[in-house]
């Protein structure tokens, strides 16, 4: 049996929680639009209708502010991109699912700025630190979760001779040009990166055309 006072203690600990989604949620639509380095304790605390002081007391710091967004767009990512695809069939079925959630996830889109990674890996790339650190190991998990699948989909015939490394980049590549041309407000972007990525997805990318 709880006592009063654990209660009392847990209650708080759920507000607290769902404070703190509620500001990483709408921090990750900021964080679309102008970047992590847009986010602040008071422009959150005066859109949300919050004080800055209890901002503040979830957070302590910006730079953990912006890695709290960071995994929170994460998470976002993997329910509307990753987790669907995972009712398809390993390998090429997976992969083709995977390619058209990310479109779907970009011309939605999830997030107002649309792809979060394209919105922010640039402006972090060049700056060591944590927050780069964990944007760059999501776009590798990324990388290698559909260089696997393309593995797969090799071992299995469903592509011809793919180089699952390459073949992952070049998707990867493709999908960031779609996000941008939607940005741009580009109607035939994504028609032609739907031609390119079936072609990639057709015949993968021969080890020998590399030479």
């Amino acid at each position: 049996m709880h006592s009063p006072e654990s209660e009392i203690s847990d209650r708080r600990l759920l507000r607290g929680a769902r404070s703190r989604q509620t500001v990483t949620r709408h921090a990750v639509d900021i964080a679309s639009l102008d970047g992590l380095d847009g986010l602040s304790f008071g422009r959150l605390a005066d859109d949300l209708g919050i004080s800055k002081a209890g901002i503040q007391t979830l957070f302590r710091t910006k730079e953990k502010l912006q890695l709290a967004t960071v995994a929170a767009a994460g998470a976002l990512f993997a329910e509307r991109v990753i987790e669907p695809a995972a009712a398809a069939a390993r390998g090429a079925a997976r992969l083709r699912a995977l390619v058209d959630n990310w479109l779907a996830y970009a011309t939605e889109p999830v997030f107002p700025g649309g792809c979060f990674w394209s919105a922010n890996l640039p402006e972090f790339d060049s700056r060591p630190g944590p927050v780069r650190d964990a944007l760059a190991r999501q776009h590798r998990d990324w990388l290698a979760l559909l260089a696997r699948e393309a593995g797969r989909a090799t071992a299995a015939g469903d592509l011809r001779d793919a180089d699952p490394e390459l073949l992952a980049f070049q998707l990867a590549a493709v999908l960031t040009a779609a996000n941008t041309a939607l940005r741009l407000g580009d109607s035939h972007g994504i028609e032609t990166a739907h031609r390119v990525l079936d072609g990639l997805l057709a015949h993968g990318t021969s080890r020998s055309a590399l030479h």
